[in-house]
């Protein structure tokens, strides 16, 4: 089962299939063939509004493909409460290739009470899914910006400091130019890359230098 799979709009794999009953279609999208999978979670989506109870009960399942699968269906639907909490919830899920998929599915779908969540899963263990939900802090843009300087006061592992000052710099507002600045006092060769790339997207293009 592959952790973290992209999905390719472009791809003639992904044309989504004609209309078909809701078990037909969860017949499909957990036949264990990636490519039929993709066509039924694409019509799923299609048909939210009758699929999306039998998308919830699938993330209960005690399978982790199947639980990706769900999540990776939603990711495809128009944006509803219930379902961003759904998402939410799957960015704590054991398997660390569902909470990739969630973090992705959530850079699709924007969301500020999504913040908190993703700011914790900057410390994830597994770094594709931290660096995923800094993706998607940085697609709620100045929304983001308070949270990202908060977490960057506190004590963080070098994966999650990493990704908070790639999205300071990322989202390019400049109230985060003391926090970048800070950054560049940093030991860390990635820390400093970040902040000056942050600066510089600014307008503050000049080299810093950590005095000695």
């Amino acid at each position: 089962m592959a952790g973290y799979r992209q999905r390719n709009p472009a791809c003639p794999a992904t044309r989504p299939l004609s209309p078909m009953n809701i078990p037909a279609l969860l017949s499909e999208l957990l036949s264990g063939d990636d490519e039929r999978a993709e066509k039924a979670a694409l019509t799923l989506a299609e048909n939210q509004q009758t699929a999306l109870p039998e998308l919830y009960k699938l993330l209960e399942s005690p399978d982790p493909d199947q639980r990706w699968w769900a999540i990776r269906t939603l990711a495809g639907c128009e944006p509803a409460q219930q379902t961003t909490r759904h998402l939410l919830a799957a960015l704590d899920d054991p398997a660390s290739e569902v909470r990739q998929c969630a973090a992705l599915a959530l850079c699709h779908h924007p969301d500020p009470q999504a913040i908190p969540a993703l700011i914790r899963s900057l410390s994830d263990p597994d770094p594709m899914t931290a660096s995923l939900a800094g993706n998607a802090l940085t697609t709620l843009k100045d929304e983001a910006l308070p949270a990202l300087i908060t977490a960057m006061d506190e004590k963080q592992n070098p994966i999650a400091r990493r990704e908070i000052v790639r999205a300071l710099a990322e989202i390019g507002n400049p109230n985060a130019i003391p926090a970048l600045m800070k950054a560049l006092e940093s030991d860390s060769a990635l820390l400093q890359y970040w902040a000056e790339h942050g600066l510089e997207k600014l307008g503050l293009g000049m080299i810093f230098v950590k005095p000695s």
